[in-house]
């Protein structure tokens, strides 16, 4: 969902960049090797771009880049596994020809970085864990089902700019037929496997497809953008535009929509697993496993995950009851959540409290933000509430990132479906989770910042993106946001959720919770509402492990943070350490940890 700028022309700018000394003045043998290196690790990273750039090509649709209609015919095929695993071999072996020793310090992150993608990624592209995965090519969270009209849609990720786009993106969504064919290709071979997904996401991928299919056409997001041009398109042109475009929808693609949705239904809801944790499904104890050192960058057992979190959540317990008491209420924590839920001067009365609210923080940031950080991102940031057919069965809100080159905004989605389980208190810590400082400067600074490898521009891992966002809500307290005891409670309330996922996510997929239980103790724990833990926990169960990456990436952070203060003293700057932790792109945490150990022990400066 990344915009992009041309890797080859970034790669090449890096190669022939001046060197720090004259370039007519001798080196010694030293200095040359450790050029040679660094122009070799440089022409690595260009040639593994230049392969993989065209070998996903539905993520390139995510990232707004241009992609040959054809070439989605790849989407989930083996074929474009076998490219992918041979790809990521060929780099490991060229990386392997470097000598790490001889880099400048910012390419060794760079090289560790770099190599430990490539180890995951051929772990992932092995046919031990392609035979668990592939044969589940789409979920409700995050399928192709609903992730293709948030794609094509007018603001999506394609551009419509000329009438040229327009015609090569109408081939690109008559390809949706062909992507759909081969998914159901691969939910067959898991039905034949017996791999198979549960049920209850099985029921909502059907739910979320019938309600596309139940908008008038003229309010789809697939037609959005016939039924407004720009000016660069002809009028006299816009008539044939918007018949292909129609046609194509109702001939091809909302067909193919119709044929998925009975195969999910009549075919495969029978035979998916009731049980909603991994464990019961064949290979499901150790895909667990694996997911959780994919999701935390580390090899956490499930069990310690588990009383990690219970931990966390006894701590944040006894900080509640202290805010609880500011709030004016004298019962226990468990009437509190109660009066919480259901008292509604904790709610929104309408969609635009929340938008009201939303900016009023997003003001206090933009105000606050410099004395916290050296760097500001260029990239806008807008807030926006989620499109109708999406809140149902999104969280409360999120984030897409913006284009590199800052043309396109990034947006902060919030949720306005079902506005008497949504809270007031939580505005602030959303805000700073999901757009600023969260995620909205983590992920621009880093696509901003040309001196970075594009992998460390525009990739990274859970832990971190999610690790950095969770520890941005810790900021509020510095810019003075969590006075008021209302956002307090609400930013307690936000940890909460991510330390109750440490237990509910282990609990599901280790410890054979059901979906039940889970949201039970999620309302028992917190102020959430029904629809909000709902959500969550539906989501835990199509996403294991993703969700115990928030805390353990912030608590690392968190701790680094702890060290460099004590460790540095009088000299620790706080807008130094954030430069520190952002300025390479979203690293594993040990990559991470190794850096700012580094810095640390060169006295912390910048």
């Amino acid at each position: 969902m990344k915009g992009r700028i041309s890797w080859r022309l970034l790669l090449a700018a890096l190669l022939l960049a001046p060197l720090p000394a004259r370039a007519d003045a001798p080196r010694p043998p030293a200095a040359q090797a450790a050029i040679s290196d660094e122009a070799r690790l440089l022409a690595l990273f260009r040639d593994d771009q230049q392969r993989e750039q065209g070998l996903d090509p539905l993520q390139l649709l995510y990232q707004g880049a241009e992609v040959q209609p054809g070439e989605l015919r790849r989407v989930f095929t083996d074929e474009q596994l076998r490219l992918v695993r041979a790809s990521a071999q060929q780099s490991l072996a060229a990386l392997r020809r470097i000598d790490r020793r001889r880099l400048p310090a910012d390419r060794q992150i760079s090289y560790d970085a770099f190599l430990d993608a490539k180890r995951e990624q051929l772990e992932w592209f092995s046919p031990d864990m392609i035979a668990l995965t592939a044969v589940r090519p789409m979920d409700h969270f995050g399928g192709l089902q609903v992730e293709f009209p948030a794609i094509m849609a007018a603001g999506g990720a394609v551009r419509y700019a000329s009438e040229a786009d327009y015609w090569r993106n109408l081939a690109v969504l008559r390809m949706a037929p062909v992507m759909f064919a081969n998914a159901e290709l691969r939910f067959r071979q898991g039905l034949d496997s017996g791999v198979v997904d549960t049920k209850l996401t099985t029921r909502n991928m059907i739910a979320q497809i019938d309600a596309l299919l139940a908008q008038p056409l003229d309010q789809s997001p697939l037609y959005s953008p016939v039924a407004r041009f720009p000016d660069a398109v002809p009028e006299a042109h816009r008539a044939q535009l918007r018949t292909a475009w129609t046609a194509a929808l109702q001939d091809e693609v909302l067909p193919a929509y119709r044929r998925l949705r009975a195969f999910l239904n009549d075919e495969y809801l029978p035979a998916a697993r009731e049980a909603v944790g991994l464990s019961a499904m064949k290979g499901g104890a150790g895909l667990y496993r694996r997911l959780i050192e994919k999701e935390t960058t580390l090899p956490l057992d499930p069990e310690a995950v588990h009383r990690l979190g219970l931990a966390e959540v006894a701590r944040i317990h006894s900080e509640m009851e202290q805010v609880k008491a500011k709030l004016g209420y004298s019962g226990d924590l468990k009437g509190f959540f109660e009066h919480i839920r259901t008292d509604p001067r904790y709610h929104p009365r309408s969609a635009q409290d929340l938008a009201d609210g939303y900016a009023r923080v997003a003001r206090a940031v933009a105000q606050q933000a410099p004395r916290l950080f050296l760097r500001l991102p260029l990239t806008p940031l807008e807030i926006q509430p989620y499109p109708d057919y999406r809140g149902r069965y999104d969280a409360g809100g999120s984030y897409h990132e913006g284009s590199a080159d800052g043309t396109r905004a990034g947006v902060f989605f919030y949720n306005t479906f079902d506005l008497p389980s949504r809270f007031l208190t939580g505005i602030t810590t959303l805000y700073l989770h999901e757009g600023a400082p969260g995620h909205h400067f983590q992920i621009s600074l880093a696509q901003e910042d040309k001196s970075l490898p594009d992998f460390q521009r525009f990739g990274g891992n859970n832990a971190y993106v999610e690790g950095w966002a969770l520890y941005a809500e810790t900021l509020g307290h510095e810019m003075g946001l969590y006075d008021d005891p209302l956002q307090h409670w609400g930013t307690l309330d936000d940890e909460m959720l991510r330390a109750m996922r440490l237990v509910v996510d282990t609990g599901i997929h280790a410890k054979g919770w059901s979906r039940d239980t889970a949201i039970d103790y999620m309302l028992a724990n917190s102020g959430m509402g029904r629809s909000d833990a709902t959500a969550e926990v539906e989501r835990y169960i199509a996403w294991p492990a993703q969700a115990l990456s928030y805390k353990i990436g912030a608590l690392t952070i968190q701790r680094l943070r702890k060290k460099a203060q004590s460790t540095l003293g009088a000299r620790f700057d706080l807008r130094q350490f954030h430069a520190q932790v952002l300025g390479s792109g979203a690293l594993p945490l040990p990559v991470l940890e190794a850096k700012l150990n580094r810095w640390i022990a060169a006295g912390g400066g910048s």
